[in-house]
Formats: C-alpha cells, structure tokens, sequence
C-alpha cells in the first residue's frame, strides 16, 4: 500500500508538471484599454490605416517587445509604414515573421514591462486592392474592414474600440450607404464631415473586446474611385456593365469631355498628392535644423556640405566611396556586384563616417549591408545637425553653394586638357553637389582628352593604366593634397560616360532600393509627428499584444486586419 500510495504521488507530480509547461511557456497576458482605428479611402482605390492602442501588460507576463499588425493583403508599401511607441519613433519595421499579411514594430528599449502601460501608434500608409464591386448595386463599390483582435486567451478585460471610415473625396452626403454593425454595436454609425470635408462614419463601442473579429463596412458611388482599382467579388458572381447606345451624339461627347476632364483633375491630384508625399520622405533634415542662428558655419566637408545641402543619399553614398578611394583606403574588387576590400596599411586621417562606410561595406549581405549603411547616413546626418547649431542654415547653404560653383568655374575655364582633369579631380567632391552634375560632365568632357586621375583604377579596374604626369597650382577649392601622379588618358566622351554612370550606379549597387533606402534613414532623423486621435486629421496607431492569431476574411470584397504581436 505504501509503495502504491507513492507511485500515485509520483504520477499526480509529474501530472501537475506537464499540465503547467503551457501556462509556463504561455506568458503573454493583456488588456487592450483603447483601440482606435481611422480608414482613409483614396480616389486611387488605396486605403490609409491608422491604429492607436492603449495596452496594459499584467504584472505576471513577459514584455511586449514586439507589434505585429496584420494587414489585408500584400499590396502594401512597406516604406509607407511607421510607427510610434509612446510618441517615440520605432526604427523597426518589417515584415512580420508571424502575421501574413503583416508588417511588425520592434519597441526595443521601449518595450512595454509587465505592470506598465504603453501607447503605440502605427501609421500603414498605402494599402491597395481593397475595393470591391458592391453585391447590390453594380454602380456602387464597397469597402470592408476588420480592426485587429486576438487570441481570447491572451487578452483580459473590455476595450473602448473606435473605427472610423473617411469616404472618398468628393462623395456627397445622400450618396454613400454603411453597412450592417456588429451584433453589440448601435445600429448606425455616428456621421459628419473632417477638416477635408469628407463624410465620415464613426462607429464606438466602449465595451468591446479585443478577441471579436468585428466587421464595418460602407458603399458609394463608383465613379469616385480612379477606373481599374475596383475588384470583383469571388463568390457571388461578377456585375456585368451596362448596354451601351452604338451610336455616338453630341451629348455623348459632350459628357466624354466632361467626365474625361474630372478624371483628369483626379489623377492630377493624385499625382500631386504621391509626389509631396515622396518629397516629404526624401527630406532626411529635421525641421529644427531650419531654425536659424547666426553667420556662416565654415569647415565642413564636401560630404557634410551635402548632408546640409539634402543632396540625395545615392549621391552622398558615392561621394564617401569615391573619397575612401582616393584616399588609398579601399579598392574595388567587383563592379557588378559592387564589392570593395580595405587597403593595408590603412591611411591615417580617415574620418568617422569614412571609417564606418568601410566597415558597412564589408559585409556583402545585402540586408545587413543597407542596414548598417543607413546607420552611417544617421549618424552623419545628426553629426551636421549637431555643428550646424547656433549658425545660419541659409548662409551656409549659400557658402557651399558658392564652393560648388567654384569648383565647376575653374574647371569649366582651364586653358588645358591636363589642368582641367588635375582640377575636376580636385574638386570633384566640390562638384558633386551639383543637381545637374551629370549633364555638366557631359559637357564639359565631351570633346578633347582626359587624363583620369591614378584613383579611378581602383574604382574601375578596366581603366587602361596609359598616361602621363601632370601637375598645377594649387587652387583655392577644398581638397586633399595632390602629389605628381601619371593619369590614364582616356577621350572625353568616353570619360564622362564612364563617370556618369559610376555616379548613377554605384549606390543603387549598395542598396538597391534607393527610395527605400533614403524613407529608412529619415524616420529616424525626419520622421512625421505622431498621430493623434483628431476625427479631422491624422491619427494611427499600433496593434500590439504577444499572441498567435488566426486571421481569415470570410467575406469577398472584405479588407481584413487581424492581431499578431510580441515574441
């Protein structure tokens, strides 16, 4: 009986063992105080979504480090994409590695302890394929939307959730139709204007829940959505178009020309609206640099000047590979692709962001290589920022500005074939700045020799090492010193092709995606402000919580999200 009794003892232990590996393991515990969610439906057929979530982390679970937003499908611009951790800008986001569709937000440092509270936003700024046929009305098109829930057992308590529907432009108000609520929810959504003076549908519900899928929905005339964006629901059939007359009248023409001039005006807005976007991205300067102070800020670098001066970073990336070149720092030892090895011994005077190029640029995968090469543009950018203080933005634009014409004057009037190649080389940092460089080069060497300084041998391999020395006074544009060095010669034409090119490649090279590359750079040094709950303006947030999800969209022509979260 007593060796009976034990082996029962023994049994129940590792009973109670096993039973509490999952409890154990399963450490991810939260509320969801606030979910509030803006749908921006575009003349383009492209959704804006922006979240804003309020989390509490229970005192027993582990940190929510991680955010993942699913999305409703993979027609997402992922460059689009930002996010906020309690106003602070998130440097990771990337496509999740849990969610699909779905893009996750690294809170690092920021990560939400057990205990605490934490507001994260996130901002998905183009969504496409999200518009469908509406089943009712073939003159209608229909949008639906499902905010983000979780896995029941990860989440405690109710969730104060808005959702609210921004109409297309242009929609009038006895045109648009709200679908169906939610069961709990009041049966019509709450309506009015935004500060664009579009309609908008808000639906509130204090006393959801984070786990419910919930669907909204809405429908308006299709002719506000840009031709082609709208899709045809799966299941249920397809709309077939109306008969037309075969005959053409003038009034036929006439409303040709009219619904022929309003498309236009749409994709000119459009166009517009795509264009300052991208602008507002390539601006990789922080506005407070703009606040001016007084007098010149003298002594910077041609690659500095053109951090201040926002030249593009494809050519500011360039610009540090042709410098560590020149400096005998660095080699290349494979163009296609771009491959460079460090020079032994290494010069001295090489200068921070010099030294961390070389350091990126050595490792050839290409995902860590862009990554660290955008730590380089950071820190370089923040470095100008932190000279710039207290000087006069526009006085020193202005100085280098004059630097850079300089440079191309005393070229542009060399007398001789060999002082205009030892001057071009000297100053070719200097003439860099230039946003017409690459036409410039091509005039000023279309004809005549040049002789190619010793360094574009070890940027270009190919060049013929045929040449002869030369030598000039010195001149009075910023530059390293120039010993007597024999020059490869080469025709004109040929040279300016040849540096043109180099100029025009050599970044895309390092990383590909340069508009990438650059909108992963400023939503560190540039980013958008936060969003805010405004029902007029912007607003957006995060999905957070550290929970596998199922997310399936049973409906066709239903834009589902669902939740993933932390690791």
């Amino acid at each position: 009986m007593r060796y009976l009794r034990f082996t029962i003892l023994i049994i129940v232990s590792l009973l109670l063992v096993l039973t509490s590996i999952p409890a154990l393991a399963q450490t991810y515990y939260f509320s969801v105080d606030e979910e509030y969610v803006q749908v921006y439906l575009e003349s383009d057929g492209s959704m804006r979504i922006e979240y804003i979530y309020v989390f509490t982390n229970d005192r027993s679970a582990s940190p929510i480090e991680f955010v993942d937003i699913g999305l409703p499908n993979y027609e997402y611009d992922l460059s689009s994409i930002y996010g906020w951790i309690n106003d602070q800008p998130i440097k990771h986001v990337a496509h999740s590695e849990l969610v699909s569709p779905g893009i996750e937000l690294g809170l690092q440092s920021y990560a939400i302890q057990p205990g605490a509270s934490g507001e994260v936003k996130a901002s998905i700024g183009r969504v496409e394929g999200v518009v469908f046929d509406d089943y009712d009305d073939p003159n209608y098109a229909s949008v639906r939307f499902s905010p983000n829930w979780y896995d029941k057992q990860n989440v405690f308590g109710k969730t104060d959730l808005t959702v609210i529907f921004h109409l297309p432009p242009g929609v009038q108000s006895e045109e648009p139709r709200w679908h169906s609520s939610p069961n709990g929810w009041p049966e019509t959504p709450e309506t009015g204007f935004d500060a664009d003076g579009r309609i908008i549908y808000i639906w509130r519900n204090p006393s959801a829940n984070a786990y419910t899928q919930y669907i909204f929905g809405a429908s308006f005339p299709r002719n506000y959505i840009a031709t082609g964006s709208i899709s045809k629901p799966v299941p249920e059939g397809e709309f077939f178009e109306p008969s037309r007359p075969s005959g053409i009248t003038s009034e036929g023409i006439f409303a040709f020309l009219c619904v022929g001039g309003i498309l236009l005006a749409f994709v000119g807005f459009i166009a517009l609206a795509v264009r300052s976007d991208q602008k507002r991205k390539l601006a990789y300067l922080p506005p407070k640099l703009a606040i001016e102070g007084h007098g010149i800020k003298r002594g910077l670098t041609a690659i500095e000047s053109a951090i201040l001066l926002e030249t593009p970073l494809d050519r500011v990336l360039t610009m540090i590979l042709f410098s560590v070149i020149k400096k005998n720092a660095a080699q290349v030892v494979s163009e296609d692709p771009l491959k460079i090895e460090r020079i032994t011994p290494q010069p001295e005077g090489l200068r921070p962001y010099e030294e961390d190029f070389l350091k990126a640029m050595i490792d050839e995968e290409p995902r860590k290589r862009r990554g660290a090469l955008q730590e380089v543009m950071v820190s370089l950018v923040k470095s100008v920022q932190k000279k710039m203080k207290g000087f006069s933005l526009k006085e020193s634009r202005n100085y280098y500005q004059s630097i850079m014409k300089k440079a191309w004057q005393q070229v542009e009037e060399a007398k001789t074939p060999e002082v205009r190649s030892k001057l071009f080389d000297e100053g070719l940092e200097w003439t860099m700045l230039d946003r017409d460089f690459d036409d410039r080069t091509r005039r000023v060497f279309r004809t005549g020799p040049v002789f190619v300084p010793i360094w574009w041998g070890r940027y270009s391999p190919s060049s013929a090492p045929v040449g002869r020395t030369i030598s000039t006074p010195s001149t009075g544009v910023p530059s390293a010193p120039s010993p007597r060095v024999s020059l490869p010669q080469l025709p004109g034409a040929e040279f300016a092709a040849s540096m043109v090119n180099g100029v025009q490649n050599a970044a895309s090279s390092m990383v590909s995606n340069i508009t990438g590359f650059t909108n992963g750079v400023t939503k560190t040094t540039n980013p958008p402000p936060p969003p805010s709950r405004s029902r007029s303006g912007w607003s957006s947030g995060g999905s957070g919580g550290s929970c596998v999800c199922a997310c399936a969209c049973a409906c066709a022509g239903c834009a589902c999200a669902c939740a993933g979260g932390g690791r």
